[in-house]
Formats: C-alpha cells, structure tokens, sequence
C-alpha cells in the first residue's frame, strides 16, 4: 500500500461553496475541510499531484450554476497555482475524458478520492474510475453528504447513507481508507 499511495494525485471532487446551501439539510463528517486542508498541506509539501474537479452545473436552480459564488472552491480546498482543475457537468469525473487522460499522462492506475457528496458524485466517479480499471482509495472521512428520504418515505440521517454507500463502494469498486491510516502508510 505504501508504495502505491505514496505520491498518488489526489482526487477532491465538487467541493464548492454550494454544498453549504441551507437547502442540502443536516450534513455528516463536519471536519472534511479541516481534514482535507492538512491531507493537501502534505501532498503540496511532496510535489504530489493534486486534481480539483469543479461541478459546472447548466441547470438552472442548481447551487452549482455557473456565474455565481456557489461555484467556486471552499476556501479551505482552494486550488493553487499548478493544480490541475478539471470541470464536469454531470455526476461522474470520467464522463469527459480529462481526468483519465491526466491520469494516463502521470502514469498511474492509482489514486485517492475525497470530496461530496459521498452518494452522488463520489460513488458516481468511484463506480466508473473502477469500470475504467483505475484502483481507487476513497477516504471515508473525507467526504461526506446529507440527510435524505428514501423512496418509502423513510428519513434517514447524514450518516446512515454515508455508510451504506461506503459499504456498497468498498471492496469490489475502491477500497475505503481513512485520511489517518492514508498518512501513517505514507510516511512509514
């Protein structure tokens, strides 16, 4: 493991001022910024790629729209200069080729996902990155989504659907790590 990880670009994907919006409802891992700022604070310190994928919405009542400040990066995850950013209009990071074009241009197989929402674009991109035969490490930790009613009326909280999808992605799509285990293997 620590061969691979060890200077693996760095998937963060659509953290944007949108997911803020009061209208997503209660939200799960409330440290995810805090988290990923320190995880990028190492892979900036080693060189190490880092891809920000930035969602472009065209649909109009979307937090996501272009043109407006739920577009742009959370402060605490901006870009700096000589990160790549990648844009998308729908779930998954893949549909356009970019992202596995870059990822052909570094030579790797491998790489680390975090980002939102861990039931939407997160399991879209995990799903299609393994179908590409991409090995992908999804920190748990570092991403997160909302509450949600289920087809039946059920509500159910932040944290329960975060499981289950981590639980349906882990180990036939990705394998779900945590940002503490990622470092400890990286820097042993």
């Amino acid at each position: 493991m620590t061969e691979t990880l060890r200077g693996a670009p760095l998937v963060i994907i659509d953290l944007q001022v949108a997911i803020d919006h009061p209208d997503w409802g209660e939200r799960n891992n409330l440290n995810v910024e805090a988290d990923l700022a320190h995880l990028l604070s190492v892979w900036r310190e080693n060189g190490w790629p880092v891809i920000h994928v930035k969602h472009n919405s065209s649909n109009e009542t979307s937090h996501y729209r272009t043109g407006q400040s739920g577009n742009n990066f959370k402060p605490d995850v901006m870009p700096i200069d000589g990160e790549t950013i990648i844009t998308k209009t729908v779930h998954s990071a893949f549909v356009d080729p970019a992202l596995q074009n870059l990822l052909s241009e570094l030579e790797t197989k491998t790489l680390i996902i975090a980002g939102v929402k861990t039931n939407n674009s997160i399991e879209t991109t995990v799903r299609h990155g393994a179908n590409l035969g991409f090995y992908i490490h999804l920190l748990a930790d570092g991403c997160f989504t909302h509450a949600q009613t289920d087809w039946n009326g059920k509500r159910w909280n932040a944290d329960d659907i975060h499981a289950m999808t981590l639980s349906n992605l882990d180990g036939e799509y990705c394998r779900v790590t945590t940002i503490a285990t990622l470092l400890r293997n990286i820097t042993n």
